[in-house]
């Protein structure tokens, strides 16, 4: 089995340290194939932060593919966003903005939805489309096929359309044509697992809550994606919310996915 523990906006800068450390006993655990974190790293992009993020990354001790989000760019200091907007992530994550991990059982493609020239709304350009569908169509039987955006492919609720990502649907069905099975997603700091609809063949929204900071939405505990993946036995989404009660993340819920080979 390969599992995928999936963390998003953990905004290092107000992150709550109980559950930093509830999330690297998690971490340890699980011991994942992989971690996914998907944007929204720190508060404020300020070298502090990253520093912070990048060590709680470590602890978890897995191989981590992450991505930027809008908050990962400095908002204040307007040469530093428009000149070089990703330097600060950079040092801490590495220079690659569309990072792949690829194993026997897992294709997992990340893709950087931010732009510095918006503030909040993400973005997925034709020639981003374009490669990660290349990309899909080379993954084997055995693969799950998983796309990492910061902004959602999709939303469940009408105060969430504005945030949903800009050239969501032309992704949504090339991606769905070249095979993808998941689009993991933050931003929105609400958790849920959709079938995108109206698509030729079925791909699953795996959206993440804020993993460790105090920016929750109202009802809506810190939380994190646990993804479990074998060929034979298919695929599970658990969310696993912090609980104050036991210091500890919690399955909260599973959804069955069984993404369609042939």
């Amino acid at each position: 089995m390969s599992t995928i523990l999936q963390i998003s906006d953990p905004h290092f800068g107000t992150e709550r340290p109980e559950v930093v450390d509830a999330l690297t006993r998690l971490g340890q655990q699980l011991k994942p194939e992989l971690v996914v974190l998907s944007g929204d790293i720190t508060q404020r992009a300020r070298a502090d932060q990253f520093s912070a993020a990048r060590a709680a990354m470590d602890r978890l001790g897995a191989p981590l593919l992450a991505l930027p989000g809008n908050h990962d760019i400095a908002l204040f200091d307007l040469w530093s966003r428009f000149m070089r907007p990703y330097a600060r992530y950079s040092a801490a994550f590495g220079p690659d903005l569309a990072p792949v991990f690829a194993s026997g059982e897992l294709l997992v493609i990340g893709v950087n939805t931010t732009r510095a020239r918006r503030h909040k709304d993400g973005e997925v350009s034709s020639e981003q489309i374009d490669a990660v569908a290349r990309q899909l169509r080379q993954a084997t039987p055995e693969q799950l096929r998983v796309v990492v955006v910061h902004q959602p492919i999709d939303v469940m609720r009408a105060e969430d359309l504005p945030n949903r990502l800009h050239n969501h649907t032309a992704a949504q069905q090339a991606w769905a044509a070249a095979g993808a099975d998941i689009v993991m997603g933050g931003h929105i700091h609400l958790p849920y697992v959709m079938p995108l609809p109206g698509l030729e063949r079925p791909v699953w929204a795996v959206q993440a809550g804020t993993s460790v900071s105090s920016r929750v939405r109202s009802g809506v505990p810190n939380s994190v994606n646990v993804v479990r993946w074998t060929p034979v036995a298919g695929c599970v989404a658990e969310q696993w919310d912090f609980s104050a009660a036991a210091s500890a993340f919690v399955c909260v819920a599973s959804t069955p996915i069984t993404p369609q080979r042939g």
